[in-house]
């Protein structure tokens, strides 16, 4: 399990807490409320939970770094401290001391963890060493170390209220796009021919003069036919493809404003004669 100082897994962690920050915070005794160091750095798991709090205990052991369980503090936000939940002086001095360059690894936080778990209520917590190695163990096998609870990690909500733009999609209207049929009288002029017979009598220059013997012939009922042809005209009706229709959408797009009175929490502190970092 990889663990990484805040600033190197999240730059920007202190948006994530709105400007909050425990780096710098003092550290006190909460039985007798003794200033035993300050916080350094935090430490966090891959997921970004918090684990530890790097302290230094100038205040008590000149240029010493140890690691704080996260479950064993208590942080106050309205006073800037964090207590520390059952610190003695032995057990400070008991604690491994933390490298800045060292690498953490099962067997270093094994040796933190074994000094915290002689306190209450760590020790009823009746932790077994047999039932984990540094392949199974999790933080959460041991809860009263690494739990973070809103009861000793003090935190005023401070609400406000914000307007939300979304959009809904309705249908604003249809439009049927469809055919009638509209009938119309259609005139056409068609030329057509008709042959018909001229019969027309006329005397030949020869007329009067005698023919050769024989060459005439009187033959009763001789018929010379001729063929006559006229044009009827055929008009019918042929459907045509004379224009077309094409239908689509377009989308307008449109700005539109709001405005509503909105309400915010802001924090009143009645602390009487008393003196307040108001950080």
């Amino acid at each position: 399990m990889a663990l990484y100082k805040i600033p190197y897994f999240d730059p920007n962690y202190r948006d994530v807490f709105q400007g909050e920050d425990i780096k710098n915070m003092n550290v006190y005794v909460e039985a007798n409320d003794d200033k035993v160091g300050s916080v350094s750095d935090i430490l966090v798991d891959e997921e970004g939970r918090f684990r530890y709090l790097i302290v230094d205990l100038g205040f008590w052991i000149f240029g010493k770094k140890v690691l704080m369980p996260v479950g064993r503090t208590r942080i106050d936000y309205t006073q800037n401290r964090i207590y520390a939940l059952g610190m003695t002086r032995e057990q400070a001095e008991n604690l491994p001391e933390y490298d800045e360059n060292q690498v953490l690894d099962y067997d270093y936080e094994e040796s933190v963890r074994d000094v915290f778990r002689t306190q209450e209520p760590v020790k009823a917590s009746q932790y077994d060493a047999t039932r984990y190695n540094r392949d199974t163990y999790r933080y959460d096998n041991e809860p009263a170390l690494f739990n973070v609870n809103d009861t000793d990690h003090q935190n005023i909500k401070l609400y406000e209220e914000r307007l939300i733009a979304n959009k809904q999609r309705r249908k604003a209207g249809e439009v049927a796009i469809g055919k009638q049929v509209e009938t119309e009288t259609a005139r056409v002029s068609v030329p057509v021919e008709k042959e018909r017979v001229v019969i027309e009598r006329v005397t030949p220059d020869d007329a009067g003069r005698a023919v050769t013997p024989g060459k005439a012939t009187f033959n009763e009922g001789e018929v010379a036919p001729m063929e006559v042809y006229e044009e009827n005209a055929d008009i019918r009706k042929e459907a045509f493809v004379r224009e077309e229709v094409k239908v689509k959408k377009e989308v307008e797009r449109d700005t539109v404003e709001a405005q509503e009175t909105v309400r915010r929490e802001e924090l009143d502190i009645d602390s009487g004669n008393l003196l307040i970092d108001k950080r």
